[in-house]
């Protein structure tokens, strides 16, 4: 293919410069980043006018994994260690009563829709990592001797559909499929559930340009919150496929109701109560494609309610020109969130640090897994990072917790921080999707127990 058909073609679908992941490294990216990741991140970041190009940035660390005793680089004060390697793309963790931790080994279930750009898309996957053929399993370790290593494995559940967000209410599994919530009998100390799930309620599906479902329950236990992300980037094929989208919902586990709580939301992931005001808090993936310095990913505590601006605006009111037709009746409702997380991070895991048993110094904040960017240059994320709170709001810039998952000339990465929960002990357990690998973080010379 030539470079003036790669331009028509990224010209009629959209897809722009991620014809360079699929093996163009002719098409160079047209731009970078004008101001640090610190001025996009906090309570007030930078804004700047958006930088749509003809092709915008693609900049994509190639995984290469992990070797040896090669592992990520842990604040001061902090020590890491691989809780449990060779997994299949383990994406989300969920701790269980009894101290076993649950995780998510996932990918994309992909689209029945063969566009061009989801094809394009699709390469671009494989190229840093993912969209890979599911492993469709929820795997159990436990690590019996309380040495920090899971040291029995066992497959949990199997024969999911892109499984992600799981919660355990009373005796039952709730499990976020990427079309609908199951839900399995659970009888503690288990290692594997026979039993066959039953289908609580159907979730958006269809392109699943993000599928990635997570739930969380209320603390009295009669609520589920399931986050739900956008069909597309900024609505690219219109709002009717954006229905039941781009939100969280509120499935009442009494009536099987399901019902939006909060909208506007471009991908929402990580989900944790406030240990302090008993908030709702949510990480939020914001938009692609108008520049490296823009739209910062976020967290906030969530309004019931509360509209936060996708597709039509960003970061409250700041209109984004590209959505047809335009909606200023919603745009003058959009709120903007509590705290922005720099530009393109893709943080996804969060974890609440206030029964942790890292350090004082990290014991009073929230922990996010940033996965790390594709459309800004120099790359953003790729990161464990912790954001100190007072009275039950951000309070402070970020700390890096781990780094070194990029090579030093950021060509390469070894993996991809995703979900985040923190173990019996106290320690953060980190899932590594690319690297294979659960990490578990604790403070330098402390006991596993």
């Amino acid at each position: 293919m030539t470079r003036s058909q790669i331009r028509l073609l990224v010209a009629t679908t959209g897809v722009t410069a991620l014809l360079v992941a699929a093996g163009y490294r002719a098409v160079v990216s047209p731009e970078e980043a004008r101001q640090t990741v610190a001025a996009g991140t906090g309570p007030h970041p930078a804004l700047p006018p958006p930088n749509p190009t003809f092709m915008p940035t693609v900049n994509i660390a190639t995984p290469i994994g992990w070797q040896g005793t090669q592992a990520p680089t842990p604040a001061a004060g902090l020590a890491v260690h691989a809780f449990a390697t060779g997994l299949d793309h383990p994406r989300w963790l969920y701790k269980l009563p009894n101290g076993d931790i649950l995780v998510a080994e996932s990918e994309s279930p992909g689209t029945d829709i063969k566009t061009v750009k989801n094809r394009i898309a699709g390469l671009v996957m494989g190229q840093v990592g993912a969209g890979g053929k599911s492993p469709d399993r929820i795997i159990l370790l436990r690590d019996t001797d309380g040495d920090g290593i899971a040291d029995q494995r066992s497959v949990f559940l199997d024969h999911l559909y892109s499984p992600f967000g799981m919660a355990l209410v009373g005796d039952t599994l709730y499990v976020a499929n990427a079309n609908a919530l199951v839900r399995f009998p659970y009888h503690e100390g288990e290692t594997h559930i026979d039993a066959p799930g039953e289908k609580a309620v159907d979730l958006p599906a269809g392109y699943n340009h993000h599928w990635t479902k997570n739930i969380l329950a209320s603390p009295d236990g009669s609520t589920l919150y399931v986050t739900v992300g956008s069909n597309s980037n900024v609505a690219d094929n219109g709002m009717e496929v954006e229905e039941g989208r781009a939100r969280i919902d509120r499935f009442d586990i009494a009536t099987g109701k399901l019902t939006p709580y909060a909208t506007g939301l471009r991908n929402p992931n990580g989900l944790a109560w406030e240990p302090q005001t008993g908030a709702l808090w949510v990480a939020v993936n914001e938009r692609d494609e108008i520049g490296s310095d823009l739209v910062p990913d976020y967290i906030t505590a969530v309004k019931e309610g509360a509209f936060y601006g996708w597709p039509y605006s960003y970061y409250g009111q700041h209109v984004d020109v590209r959505v047809k037709p335009q909606r200023p009746d919603l745009v003058a409702s959009a709120i903007a969130p509590d705290y922005a997380l720099g530009p393109h991070t893709a943080s996804l895991g969060i974890a609440f640090s206030q029964n942790s048993s890292l350090p004082e110094a990290w014991r009073s904040g929230l922990f996010v897994a940033q996965h790390g960017s594709w459309n800004r240059k120099p790359k953003s994320g790729y990161r464990v990072i912790y954001v100190p709170f007072a009275d039950g709001h951000p309070d402070g810039a970020p700390r890096d917790v781990l780094t070194g998952f990029l090579t030093q000339d950021e060509a390469h990465t070894h993996g991809r921080p995703v979900g985040l929960a923190l173990d019996k002990s106290g320690a953060l357990l980190v899932a590594d999707d690319v690297g294979n690998t659960v990490w578990r973080v604790t403070g330098t010379g402390q006991k596993t127990d």
